[in-house]
């Protein structure tokens, strides 16, 4: 089966995207299937790093395209990215063959457009699988007017490709409900939360080694890793790591990248804040170290944001069996991972609560001095997998094609 993948970040890039796609492309390829992937030529938050514009890795096709990167300074530089994207990626799907299934995610936001006209034109089905929801997220987080002109565009063309897809994974029944909101059948829906990366794995000699390189031995390490955003609000955690930062024995580390760590590095300079280090994406190699070394995950998602994204390193944190502190709404689907779990949650704007519980592992530093014990897998994670890829290999039954299509048209 040819299966097309499209989305901006891929291999090597460690975005979390790209992550989850490049896991995705491994399992179809490893299962015999011919897999093509059109990803940008740059990396998604280091635009200094170039790719090869074409190559084959693990026998799949990667094609990259070139597109104008402006920084994510504001927001028009970020719809000019965006759209000189999508404008290559339109042009490279007009030169392409037809593919059986075709498999869209969200980055650049309503990608999923292009694979929905792509599959009506050549024919195969699109599965349409929204790591974020867009305009929704945008609409949250205060960038675009709800009723506006550009809104109901944007809305337009997102409910005409969940329309035409096969299939729509949702990351979890908060996304799912409002999927269907929208007026999608949830028939064509299925909810397969994101895997763990298949290279992430508890490392204790990583562990003491980053540690060591990062000046941490004998610290509390409390770590926020992944994309700083302000889908994930860092308010209520600064402020906490405010008020401990009389305390030798806690360190605040925040991994990553995103447009809100200017803000993290302004805050730690500002406050003279010795117990908060920066530290950028770790090369994939790297992952397990970084992860291994924390001592408390911390999780962030922004009120406002429920079923729209989708924290997905909470599942990289369960298979390393890190303790975490989740901050966001009451009702979510990390709320739900919390029971019978070593984790812990706080509302934004409690920070005296935050700092207390951090503070409180700070106490038990002895007991965990040796790291959090393994976990070589999630059982609920692979059997997500499966069922996603089950998904794909029958997504062909009942195909319509673009000589049927025309036919019922007229």
């Amino acid at each position: 089966m040819k299966v097309l993948l499209l989305n901006q970040a891929f291999w090597p890039d460690v975005v979390a995207s790209a992550q989850q796609l490049t896991m995705l492309a491994r399992r179809l390829s490893e299962r015999g299937h011919q897999v093509t992937v059109i990803a940008g030529n740059r990396g998604y938050d280091d635009p200094k790093s170039v790719f090869k514009g074409r190559e084959t890795w693990n026998a799949i096709k990667i094609r990259r395209i070139s597109s104008i990167n402006l920084g994510k300074g504001n927001h028009w530089r970020r719809i000019l990215n965006f759209g000189s994207f999508m404008f290559a990626c339109a042009a490279r799907l007009a030169l392409m063959p037809r593919q059986d299934v075709v498999i869209a995610l969200t980055s650049p936001p309503l990608i999923s457009t292009l694979g929905s006209l792509f599959v009506r034109v050549k024919g195969g089905e699109l599965i349409f699988w929204p790591l974020d929801l867009n305009p929704d997220e945008a609409i949250a987080a205060g960038w675009l007017k709800s009723g506006s002109l550009g809104a109901k565009f944007l809305e337009l063309l997102l409910t005409s490709s969940m329309q035409r897809a096969k299939t729509i994974v949702a990351l979890d029944e908060f996304m799912r409900e409002r999927i269907v909101a929208k007026g999608i059948s949830p028939s064509k829906i299925d909810v397969i939360a994101p895997a763990a990366d298949d290279e992430v794995r508890y490392d204790a000699a990583g562990r003491e080694e980053f540690r060591l390189v990062h000046e941490l031995a004998n610290k509390l390490v409390v770590m926020y890793a992944g994309n700083h955003s302000p889908c994930h609000p860092l308010d209520t955690l600064l402020g906490a790591a405010q008020k401990l930062q009389h305390r030798d024995d806690i360190v605040f580390v925040f991994a990553g990248g995103g447009s809100e760590l200017p803000k993290v590095k302004t805050f730690a300079t500002s406050h003279k804040m010795r117990n908060l280090r920066c530290l950028p994406y770790q090369p994939q190699d790297k992952l397990p170290a970084l992860l291994s070394s924390a001592d408390l995950h911390i999780v962030v998602m922004g009120d406002r944001f429920g079923g729209i994204v989708h924290p997905s390193k909470i599942y990289n944190i369960l298979k390393i069996g890190t303790p975490f502190l989740f901050i966001g709404p009451e009702k979510s689907f990390v709320s739900q991972l919390i029971e019978g779990r070593d984790g812990a949650s706080a509302r934004h704007g409690e920070i005296d609560k935050v700092a207390a519980l951090i503070s409180e592992r700070a106490g038990k530093r002895s007991q965990l001095g040796a790291g959090p014990l393994p976990q070589l897998h999630d059982p609920g994670s692979e059997s997500g997998v499966a069922r996603f890829i089950a998904r794909i290999e029958t997504a062909l039954d009942q195909e319509t094609s673009p000589i049927e299509l025309q036919t019922i048209r007229t």
